[in-house]
């Protein structure tokens, strides 16, 4: 559709943008501190298609809560995301969640100092030993110091993940501070 029927494509994706918009003011009003916009096919795109139909809707519904909440922080996750992570800093939000295939360090050298840092773990850790998902934390947190940052994985928590070494993640995360 992008390449056949681009101007279809555009209608549709700013109909996206406006729905999910009003869905995020929505999760606001009923009492979200913060949001997050989960665009999981956008790091498929190459740069110049990620700045024609993912970029320019991502900052409309970025616009459209901020016209009414401009306090209330969005996060912006992308799946893939190593490739567009500077265009993902012109979209207007607060937090770029990276997932686990950037090394940390290198994509808080490409995202401005103004813009938040969430995620990077890579969930399979969580199916090694204690000390490893412990190590995996340390080194994650060493690497992003001084950096406004939100520890998670780099996306969600995969089946069959042991339920005690979620819980050592956690535990473990509460204890680390600046």
């Amino acid at each position: 559709m992008a390449f056949r029927e681009a101007n279809m494509l555009h209608k549709l994706l700013d109909h996206f943008a406006v729905s999910i918009g009003e869905y995020l003011k929505f999760q606001i009003k009923s009492g979200a501190q913060v949001v997050q916009i989960f665009d999981s096919w956008a790091g498929q795109l190459s740069p110049q298609d990620y700045d024609t139909f993912a970029g320019p809707y991502q900052k409309k519904v970025v616009d459209i809560v901020k016209k009414e909440f401009p306090n209330t922080p969005i996060i912006l996750y992308i799946s893939g995301s190593a490739g567009v992570i500077e265009r993902m800093a012109k979209t207007g939000v607060d937090i770029i969640s990276l997932d686990w295939t950037v090394d940390i360090k290198e994509a808080s050298e490409r995202i401005p100092d103004s813009i938040g840092i969430q995620g990077n773990i890579d969930p399979g850790i969580l199916f090694g030993d204690e000390d490893t998902i412990k190590k995996r934390i340390d080194e994650t947190f060493e690497k992003i110091k001084g950096r406004k940052y939100i520890l998670n994985l780099g996306h969600g928590i995969l089946p069959g993940t042991p339920e005690s070494n979620a819980k050592t993640f956690f535990e473990h995360s509460k204890k680390l501070s600046y």
